[in-house]
């Protein structure tokens, strides 16, 4: 574990740093690092990013432009573009000892990214959203965060990716070392089976088991959606144990005998397949083909779960909770 004392800043005054991409991360990222005193270039196309980094003091360019003129590129645009504007707007700017910086190694590591052996490639991934990185920042904290190392040109790449954590304000909460594979093959796992792929999916099932036997479609979200939250705030703040003693001790015994009828040796056996096919590259390949196709698949099961009856339902009942808008 890495904290403040581990990282040297001074490591990158005297660098032009290139963030590439003004969206969630973009965004507080950039701002971090420029309050911590660095030299921050934002590399955006013209429309709302670019209007937006303009709005907040930043000197911008175009992204080939920002590329040329950093000694650091940070790319935090999305996985499904990052390849493109790699190979036509990042790469021809490069100059031996510049850095190339990630926040998540999916295109490294399956390989839809192949930076020149001349320069330094590390990531660091904060393990939060934008928001908060940068509401944590303002508050004198941190958000914890993930240092690998992909490629070490200079033999200075380590140190360059814990002075950029500290510039973001990771290495105040403290930032764990790994590698892209690792930081890769986990995120892709834990979004598919838990926390994106399998939470939606017992949410639908559990509101449709309700509706059909005969329940009120609004008891149902209550039930299976909206009470998720109270859940889930209880686990994050303090662990399983502590969730399981705040509820009541009927639903800790309903929770901790049945729990294990839903999640059983089939469940498992699923997600160790799926964990396989990230591992193997499947699903990067066909996460790839689809964006190359314009993504035919994925707009029609977007389009689908709008169409879902739990979203009908909860838009109604959301009207009457006045506290979510907030």
């Amino acid at each position: 574990m890495f904290y403040d004392k581990d990282a040297d800043l001074n490591m990158l005054k005297d660098r032009k740093i290139a963030v590439i991409g003004y969206g969630n991360q973009g965004c507080a990222q950039a701002k971090n690092l420029k309050d911590s005193g660095l030299d921050v270039l934002i590399g955006v196309r013209r429309g709302r990013s670019w209007d937006l980094a303009e709005k907040d003091g930043f000197v911008i360019s175009s992204i080939k432009e920002a590329s040329i003129e950093a000694d650091i590129i940070q790319v935090l645009v999305p996985d499904g573009v990052q390849p493109t504007v790699y190979k036509n707007d990042i790469l021809p700017g490069l100059e031996e000892g510049n850095a190339l910086g990630f926040s998540h190694g999916f295109n490294v590591h399956f390989r839809q990214i192949v930076p020149p052996a001349n320069i330094d490639v590390f990531m660091v991934a904060p393990k939060g959203p934008g928001f908060l990185l940068r509401r944590m920042y303002l508050e004198g904290r941190g958000v914890p965060g993930l240092l690998a190392i992909h490629q070490d040109f200079t033999g200075e790449a380590k140190q360059l990716g814990l002075a950029y954590a500290k510039g973001i304000g990771c290495t105040r909460a403290g930032v764990i070392e790994t590698t892209f594979g690792e930081e890769t093959e986990t995120d892709l796992f834990g979004e598919q089976v838990d926390l994106c792929g399998g939470v939606t999916e017992l949410i639908k099932a559990t509101f449709e088991t309700l509706v059909d036997a005969g329940y009120q479609p609004e008891v149902a979200y209550f039930e299976s959606l909206h009470e998720l939250k109270l859940i889930v705030d209880l686990i994050h703040e303090g662990g399983l144990c502590s969730m399981w003693a705040s509820v009541s001790d009927t639903a800790e015994y309903g929770g901790l005998t049945r729990g294990k009828r839903i999640i059983n040796a089939q469940s498992r056996e699923a997600m160790w397949q799926i964990l396989r096919e990230i591992q193997e590259g499947k699903f990067a390949e066909e996460w790839i083909n689809e964006n190359r196709a314009n993504r035919p698949v994925f707009n029609t099961l977007v389009a689908r779960e709008a169409e879902h009856k739990i979203e009908k339902v909860g838009k109604k009942l959301r009207a009457m909770m006045p506290w979510l808008k907030k």
